[in-house]
């Protein structure tokens, strides 16, 4: 829902910290350069509990190199990830001189803070209930990310957390959206994070298959739309944006790198782990964030899909993209980023969007690496190299998320005139 006068939206800083780099800028170059983040896990615990899958897409930068000892000892995690990538954004945004009532966080996650809820179970089982933390739960707080944002940059317009699965992030970004349209705030600080390379959810994901096994070459399993993909990498990190009305960007002189058109978001009320196999859900939220936003699908030149590299997720977004742009899809540059970072589940869609918005801003469409053979039941324009966008005129591109329990999120981004 929207106001009867609809503002134009924009994007003034973008933050990041991923498998791929410790900063955004680390993390876009790399991602150029077709590096992987993916690499097997070191840590004491995978053979402690035989786990049948030892890869994921590992953090580059540990927070004790960022953060300070207070913030890393009293933070989970996905809180410090958060802190991170958001601190970098305020200062890319120019670190804004808001009315701290006047600016809020809408952020995300999909399993929050896990490694301190079985940190403090083992805690209470091996030493007794005494010796338990008494900052165990709000380090474990869902919503704890988005509190340690707000109070670290003095946000008081609200502190709102998502928790859909990996759609997590991208509804928070079309949150952040409707928050602006509303005059809820002058500014969002919007994005996720995620923190789940952990034993628990490795066991779990590779009990229901969802997991890639290609152990022998940890780098290369994560292929989205190949023919050969067998599932997803974990991946772990997070992604943040500013977002601000354009009357207040350009009265305080920010650098905009994209307009955000709008967003969809739906649900497939069909399976709690599946997709929708002809993607009906999924392109509702597609079309959604399109008539949001008063574009054709013509005028779409780029999707960083959601492509998680499984069997079945990869052929169903394909399904919905075809029921929306039908014969135009084979003329969209599509990048499936996760192939590089692999899946942040809560954190994915924030780090795709802001790759999105950077694609725009450089007009450069980043690389799809480890797909060699796309599958014979998709017939899409995937890149593998990076790919010069239209150098001329309004670019439109939109990016992709879809999570257990059938949520689906998608938004819509435009260039903006550079300088």
């Amino acid at each position: 829902m929207t106001t009867s006068t609809p503002k134009k939206i924009v994007v003034t800083g973008i933050g990041a910290t991923t498998p791929l780099g410790g900063t955004f800028t680390a993390s876009w170059e790399a991602l150029l350069a077709k590096e992987s983040g993916i690499s097997t896990i070191e840590a004491d615990w995978v053979e402690a509990y035989d786990l049948p899958v030892r890869f994921a897409g590992q953090i580059k930068v540990n927070p004790s190199e960022v953060l300070t000892r207070q913030e890393t000892k009293r933070l989970d995690p996905s809180s410090q990830y958060a802190l991170i990538a958001a601190r970098e954004a305020w200062v890319d945004a120019g670190s804004p001189d808001v009315v701290p009532e006047r600016l809020l966080v809408d952020w995300a996650t999909g399993i929050g803070g896990i490694w301190t809820l079985t940190d403090g179970m083992d805690t209470l089982r091996e030493k007794g209930p005494r010796r338990v933390l008494p900052m165990t739960v709000p380090m474990l707080m869902a919503n704890g990310p988005a509190a340690a944002v707000s109070m670290d940059l003095g946000a008081r317009a609200g502190a709102r957390t998502v928790l859909s699965a990996c759609a997590s992030s991208t509804e928070s970004l079309v949150n952040a959206y409707e928050h602006l349209q509303l005059g809820h705030a002058d500014i969002v600080v919007t994005g996720g994070s995620e923190a789940a390379i952990h034993p628990l959810p490795l066991a779990a994901f590779a009990s229901m298959h969802a997991l890639s096994t290609r152990a022998d070459d940890p780098a290369t399993a994560s292929r989205p739309y190949d023919v050969t993909r067998d599932g997803f990498v974990l991946g772990e990190g997070a992604g943040a944006l500013v977002l601000e009305t354009e009357e207040h960007a350009l009265a305080r002189g920010a650098r905009i790198y994209a307009e955000v058109l709008g967003g969809g978001v739906t649900s497939d009320a069909f399976h709690i782990t599946a997709p929708d196999p002809e993607g009906t859900g999924a392109a509702r939220a597609v079309i959604e964030a399109l008539s949001s936003s008063d574009v054709e699908r013509e005028q779409v030149v780029h999707i960083n899909a959601h492509a998680t590299s499984t069997p079945v997720g990869d052929v169903a977004e394909y399904h919905a993209l075809l029921r929306v742009f039908g014969d135009h899809l084979p003329n969209i540059a599509i990048s499936a980023t996760k192939a590089s970072t692999g899946h942040l589940l809560g954190g994915a869609g924030a780090i795709e969007a802001a790759f999105t918005v950077k694609a725009l801003s450089s007009r450069t469409a980043p690389p799809t690496i480890n797909t060699t053979q796309t599958d014979d039941e998709i017939d899409i324009d995937l890149v593998t190299e990076p790919r010069a966008l239209p150098a001329e005129g309004e670019i439109v591109a939109i990016s992709t998320s879809f999570g257990f329990g059938g949520h689906n999120a998608v938004i819509a981004l435009r260039s903006w005139p550079q300088a």
